[in-house]
């Protein structure tokens, strides 16, 4: 692996010592010509909510890490979970920043005015932002890509999936749901090519820790790879990621604990002016993430699969004024549960990533209506059911807490607005 961190730092270096040799320099009119120049932007959603049913596992504390999860049945009250205020800057024609601040996910576990927030919320409740993107882009570094470096959008779906799909202010893509990152620190090639930038790839290098600083020598690789087909009507994409989690020495049965992840991912959509329909599957692969202790009192780590696939359909129903959408996913875990259950030696076991729980897959329906009575303002009732069954066998409940119920369900009935300012709509393909 460290021959792999030589190569890509070695490539990167070379792109940029190569850089003044392409032809794609400037002329000097259009350097004096150019005048630097900024964009303040931002945009914001949340909603009056009411949730109806609540998963009761647990205690009544529920599971998941999703956007209702812990919350009581019967809970309402209005809530911002986004809020972004951004600014763009164009140095030269060939040197451009951008800063991002985002305050997100302010809602509190448990009942309603508990401080035990997960949430950009300060210790004394009030919601807080922090630096999501911080970034400069050497543009067309050489024909066609661009070099970028910093706190930056990942390859992993908010540059294309999450903009097909066009509905962020009601609910993350199915891979953004696990927490796969949609932000990170570290260095890019973006690359588009074709006519009307018809085809293109997006690569990676970067800390796996979002928004934090490093905790560890280990990066995450991405890549991705995408095109727009038939008129941009047929969009495929296809995504890698690669990251180690853990890597040292212990003392377990299978020796070494070696804890990496990996995910493939695979969108494609077929989208025209009237509507658009879309399928994003992902299968990740997280190596040695359930900690299993037998009855001699030793621990070793099992390897995991989960598997997702996420379907969905919006469009316009008159004008601009109405739209709609509806989505279903299917999420399963536990393809390697029987590893667990049909092992008599352990007792007991834990899963390292909670986004990854092998013993809860989960279902999610989400549907409803988009009234646009103003540019930039969009008006969306809708409903957000997420429901959750035990992969355990009935006679192995007793193997984790998770068990304890069988199926429970998170729906919640809300109001939705999103609102942007300082620029257009973001286009949905």
């Amino acid at each position: 692996m460290k021959q792999i961190y030589k190569i890509c730092f070695c490539s990167f270096l070379l792109l940029v010592c190569s850089a003044q040799c392409v032809v794609y320099g400037q002329t000097t009119d259009s350097i004096e010509k150019f005048k630097p120049h900024g964009n303040l932007w931002g945009y914001a959603f949340g909603d009056y909510m009411y949730k109806g049913s609540a998963d009761t596992v647990g205690g009544g504390l529920g599971r998941g890490n999703n956007q209702y999860s812990k919350i009581p049945a019967s809970s309402r009250f209005f809530q911002f979970r986004r809020i972004y205020l951004g600014y763009n800057y164009d140095i030269t024609p060939r040197l451009s920043a951008e800063i991002l601040l985002a305050a997100e996910d302010d809602f509190n576990n448990g009942s309603v005015g508990d401080q035990s927030s997960t949430g950009d919320v300060l210790s004394d409740g009030k919601f807080a932002p922090y630096v999501k993107l911080a970034n400069v882009r050497w543009k067309n570094i050489f024909k066609g890509s661009d070099l970028v470096m910093g706190q930056m959008y990942t390859p992993s779906f908010p540059l294309l999936s999450e903009v097909v799909w066009g509905y962020r202010s009601i609910e993350r893509t199915v891979s953004d749901m696990r927490r796969t990152n949609s932000y990170d620190e570290g260095v890019a090639l973006q690359g588009r090519y074709g006519k009307d930038d018809s085809y293109g790839y997006n690569l990676m290098i970067g800390n796996n820790n979002g928004a934090k600083p490093a905790t560890n020598n280990f990066q995450m690789f991405y890549g991705d790879i995408w095109a727009k087909l038939l008129d941009k009507r047929l969009i495929l994409d296809f995504y890698q990621d690669y990251a180690k989690l853990d890597w040292t020495n212990v003392d377990t049965l299978t020796g070494h604990f070696h804890h990496d992840r990996r995910m493939t991912k695979v969108f494609v959509a077929w989208s025209v002016p009237k509507f658009t329909v879309g399928v994003e599957a992902f299968t990740t692969t997280l190596m040695g993430d359930v900690e299993a202790s037998t009855l001699t009192n030793r621990t070793y780590y099992i390897s995991t699969k989960a598997t997702a696939v996420s379907l969905y359909v919006r469009g316009r129903l008159y004008k601009d004024k109405w739209g709609f959408f509806a989505r279903y996913d299917n999420y399963n875990p536990g393809h390697n549960i029987d590893q667990i259950t049909n092992n008599p030696a352990i007792i007991s076991y834990t899963a390292i990533n909670s986004n990854y729980d092998p013993t809860t897959k989960e279902q999610f329906i989400t549907c409803g209506f988009d009234y646009t009575p103003f540019p930039n303002l969009h008006l969306m009732p809708n409903i957000y059911v997420n429901t959750y069954q035990c992969t355990l066998p009935a006679s192995d409940y007793g193997l984790s807490s998770k068990g304890s119920g069988v199926i429970g369900t998170d729906a919640a009935y809300r109001l939705t607005l999103y609102y942007i300012f300082g620029k257009k709509d973001p286009v949905r393909y």
